[in-house]
């Protein structure tokens, strides 16, 4: 296989990489798509020299004579004409183009994350997981509800890849929540955010076994769930992570007990925050012994809802996830009073009226076409969550977008 040494000047923080991005090794450095976040990691790829595969080559060269036709049909001068390089994201504007797909987007970041996550000893493992996270930032603040109904969705479906699917999750719905607690500055986002991302890495590869055993967790494995949120710091330490907020909220998040934020500290907080969108999430999610449960259902015997704690007063976490995302979040399925099953597009003006797509009729049968109903009316009110499992319909994710 052949590579070959892409222009310098090609490559700019805040872009993400056209095509996949190797060293003159061969070695993956970055996927394509990936965003540059900092200059410190644009310099980084650059001391190291970034090669593409030959395909990529030609595509590059494809732009390049194709500005230059335009350039000379436009009379340029001859010393642009020598300068030019393709236009920002015009390398090859169809590959570009499917960046802006926010399913194949979402799908890359977290391909990109799974392979992160699974082997914090990488080298370039903090900066690439800085620009990362950035990305996730970028994506969810681009549409908050594309970002739940992509990833609750894929939650309820699918087991396969479920630490990164559920981190990816916790991430956003925490990046959300916390932004509903007004006394947190807004540097404590930044350690939030990537203490979601990484609150499990300490059994990543553990919890994708658990998600698809069908068997109770062994002695052994229990301890592992128990010990893994110091052992994640540690990991998270030893790769180069210096932000202690991230690092205590990473290796408390496990235990945080119940009670009022203010009288916890910083890092107690974010760490109970995280906890709170671990439960609410890990309930929406499929596993190989359990279809995903309901929304609004029961999360156990020790918590009647989201909001209250585990001695039944109201939570401040629960609340603002609540308050974030509702208690019926897109991308999970609701029956309306009609009888219809829906699922949920978009938050709504309230908690308990979110903008949905009827799928199925009262009987189960779906519809000839997805219908959009207003939740508001009582005739099509949300009258309570709906199991995946129950809905014998394919659902279309992408088609179900054009309902805005």
């Amino acid at each position: 296989m052949s590579y070959f040494p892409l222009p310098n000047d090609l490559l700019r923080v805040g872009d993400a990489t056209p095509f996949a991005l190797h060293d003159q090794a061969g070695q993956l450095l970055m996927p394509r798509g990936t965003l540059i976040a900092t200059e410190a990691q644009l310099a980084l790829l650059l001391a190291r020299g970034v090669f593409v595969l030959e395909q990529d080559r030609e595509a590059l060269n494809r732009a390049i004579n194709h500005k230059l036709d335009a350039m000379v049909r436009g009379n340029a001068l001859i010393g642009r004409i020598a300068q030019a390089r393709p236009d920002r994201f015009g390398f090859e504007s169809a590959e570009m183009k499917r960046l802006e797909n926010p399913v194949e987007a979402w799908s890359r970041l977290q391909l990109r994350l799974a392979s992160l996550l699974r082997d914090p000893a990488q080298a370039g493992f903090h900066t690439q997981l800085q620009a990362e996270a950035q990305h996730l930032l970028a994506l969810t603040d681009a549409d908050p509800d594309m970002a739940l109904l992509l990833l609750v969705h894929g939650a309820m479906q699918e087991v396969r890849e479920y630490s990164v699917t559920h981190a990816m999750l916790v991430a956003v719905v925490c990046e959300l929540a916390g932004r509903q607690v007004g006394a947190w500055p807004a540097e404590w986002l930044a350690s939030l955010r990537g203490a979601a991302l990484t609150m499990n890495i300490g059994m990543t590869q553990l919890q994708d076994q658990l998600a698809a055993q069908e068997t109770p967790p062994t002695p052994e494995q229990h301890a592992a769930i128990q010990d893994h949120g110091p052992r994640g710091a540690d990991l998270l330490r030893r790769a180069g992570i210096e932000d202690a907020l991230w690092l205590a909220a990473v290796a408390q998040h496990h235990g945080m007990p119940p009670g009022p934020l203010a009288d916890l500290p910083p890092a107690g907080q974010l760490a109970r925050l995280i906890q709170r969108a671990d439960v609410f999430t890990a309930r929406l999610s499929r596993r190989k012994t359990r279809a995903a449960l309901p929304a609004g259902a029961p999360v156990g015997a020790d918590t009647k809802a989201i909001y209250l704690d585990e001695n039944r007063q109201p939570d401040e976490a629960g609340a603002a996830i609540i308050q974030a995302i509702g208690i019926y979040p897109p991308g999970c399925l609701v029956r309306l009073a009609s009888g219809e099953v829906a699922i949920v597009l978009r938050r709504g003006p309230h908690v308990r009226a979110p903008r949905v797509v009827a799928l199925a009729n009262a009987q189960g049968l779906p519809l000839g076409e997805p219908i959009l109903r207003n939740t508001g009316l009582p005739a099509h009110g949300v009258t309570g969550g709906v199991s995946g499992e129950s809905l014998k319909v394919r659902i279309d994710v992408e088609a179900l977008i054009r309902f805005g």
